[in-house]
């Protein structure tokens, strides 16, 4: 029988689905309406007074048992960080690119299961309510506005761009006209075009709003500043740390790997500087066609299940297959991953934007593939699905971005570890990968706090960072893909504090594993301590070193 704190829990889950159907889809959770989200006053003030009403029944409760305590800290950090996140009207300035409602919303559309004629009938149901969803979304940013409470310029710009391509206004076809072909000449086919037609027809008001009436409101600056990037850090590290701390410090790992990238290319073309060692794998480690890429994606995924499975890891029947979607209409730049369902109706999903490229250079590209697939984010959001009554729905289903982003980059670094970068190129993948995610920590504590460059890094880039500087950091030293760059950086300013996440989270998760093998000196084992440490779901990073000290360390 399930303790009254598991209750609540589950409870929370389902009430919360209700209110805001998108985060009930994004998170799998059953049962959730196919209606749309309510963005608007209505559906905000329901959601903070849901966590209240959580919270205060929660503080009510005693935990009997350690799987108890674990449950009621996880909820009330992540609903007290939500609380405040709210109380401070983040929720009226939710305008951000290329991950954002809007975003979110056009996922969500393909994120119901439609295996049968009711999947399709909520489709069609959750396509239809995208007018109303993008009405309240923009109905709430109004608010904000006179509420002094506006997102940056840049930022509406952005999304006013990403609308429009949604529409159809610009590229090859609007956003949903995929769906409905794929569904054929069935009953549907006519409320589902009518319903794709007038989604389109609301991305592209919502462009015209963005542009014309948002964004000549919004705020000039891109940083946040120190007190609502506090605020972001709470929500997305779980953590209370030292911003001046993390900085220096991402610096300095910075350096390192930079130091490690060019003993590395010595290694694969002596002689050659990095950019043209870069330039010869782009132009020789490549596949020419979508169709080609989807089938090296695939088979790599498949290819690391096989190959951690029963070895370092035991991987349920369950998350032995992760299905590769390429997003030719998306405009993030960057891969990402939405996780099974809670009855793994709905597979988990690795997405790749095409960004208009013909030619894939995949040298650099098996590092994201551990990274959102196995042993990353399919089989860490995965596992924590099935662990069933062990661990909270709310934990199951809900993340800390720190936790997860962290163990993300903990795989790619473990696949090091294990020798998988063995083609031309693919370990100065990792290397550059993990470059651009120290990068990401001091763009993000840089703008967004306005910290000074150190000195030596001041007479390279400039004194002080803008979005120009950031770029500069971002192409020059996290040596991201030409594809990305620009998005990525909107990404960082818009988002505060989630580029910390990765190499943040990676620290923590190395520390604790190094902590405990030292203590278990010859007896470590490495596969009972990743099994413990799936097993404890989301923790914030403030708590997880503390949570995997449980294991056989």
């Amino acid at each position: 029988m399930a303790s009254a704190i598991f209750e609540l829990c589950d409870e929370y889950v389902t009430r919360a689905a209700a209110v805001d159907p998108l985060w009930g889809t994004m998170r799998g959770v059953a049962g959730t309406p196919a209606g749309g989200t309510d963005f608007g006053l209505d559906g905000q003030a329901a959601k903070a007074d849901l966590i209240r009403d959580t919270l205060r029944r929660l503080g009510q409760l005693v935990p009997s048992t350690s799987d108890d305590q674990a449950a009621a800290s996880h909820l009330t950090d992540r609903l007290d960080a939500e609380l405040a996140w709210h109380e401070n009207d983040e929720n009226l300035r939710t305008v951000r690119a290329p991950f954002g409602p809007i975003s979110m919303i056009r996922d969500s559309v393909e994120l119901v299961p439609h295996q049968d004629a009711e999947g399709w009938a909520q489709l069609a149901e959750r396509l239809g309510a995208v007018p109303f969803m993008l009405t309240t979304w923009r109905a709430g940013l109004a608010v904000g506005l006179d509420r002094g409470r506006a997102a940056a310029r840049r930022q509406a710009l952005e999304a006013a761009l990403q609308a429009e391509r949604y529409a159809g206004s610009t590229g090859p076809a609007p956003t949903h006209a995929a769906i409905v072909e794929s569904y054929g000449d069935g009953p549907l086919r006519t409320r589902l075009a009518a319903a794709a037609d007038a989604a389109h027809a609301a991305y592209a008001e919502t462009a015209g709003w963005l542009r014309d009436e948002y964004a000549p409101r919004a705020t000039k600056a891109d940083g946040v500043g120190a007190e609502r990037h506090a605020l972001y850090r709470r929500l997305i590290l779980g953590a209370d740390i030292d911003p001046i701390e993390a900085y220096e410090w991402a610096w300095a790992e910075l350096h390192r790997i930079e130091d490690e990238i060019r003993a590395e290319v010595s290694r694969i073309q002596p002689g050659a500087s990095v950019e043209e060692t870069i330039a010869t794998l782009d132009s020789t480690e490549a596949v020419d066609s979508t169709d080609a890429y989807r089938g090296w994606l695939q088979e790599r995924h498949d290819r690391a299940i096989e190959q951690l499975n029963g070895v370092h890891f035991d991987i349920a029947a369950p998350l032995r297959a992760v299905e590769v979607t390429l997003a030719a209409g998306s405009s993030a730049g960057a891969p990402y991953y939405t996780p099974p369902n809670e009855d793994f109706s709905r597979s988990g999903k690795t997405w790749w934007p095409l960004n208009g490229r013909e030619r894939f250079a995949v040298w650099s590209e098996l590092t994201t593939v551990f990274h959102e697939g196995v042993p990353g984010h399919h089989l860490q959001l995965g596992q924590a699905r099935l662990m069933g009554d062990r661990l909270s729905r709310y934990s199951r289903v809900s993340s800390v971005p720190g936790h997860a982003e962290g163990w993300a980059l903990y795989a790619e670094r473990l696949a090091d570890e294990l020798g998988w970068f063995t083609g031309p190129g693919e370990r100065l993948g990792m290397l550059k990968a993990s470059a651009l995610r120290a990068a990401r920590v001091v763009i993000d504590y840089g703008l967004h706090l306005d910290l000074p460059l150190p000195p030596a890094e001041a007479k390279r880039h400039g004194p002080q960072w803008t979005f120009e500087v950031a770029t500069e950091v971002l192409r020059d030293r996290g040596r991201i893909a030409p594809h990305r760059l620009h998005a990525e950086v909107v990404r960082y300013c818009g988002w505060p504090a989630q580029a910390s996440a990765y190499k943040l989270g990676e620290r923590i998760w190395l520390a604790a594993r190094e902590d405990a093998r030292r203590r278990a000196g010859s007896s470590f084992d490495l596969k009972q301590w990743h099994t413990h440490a799936l097993s404890l779901g989301p923790v914030g990073l403030g708590r997880l070193a503390n949570a995997l000290g449980g294991s056989n360390a």
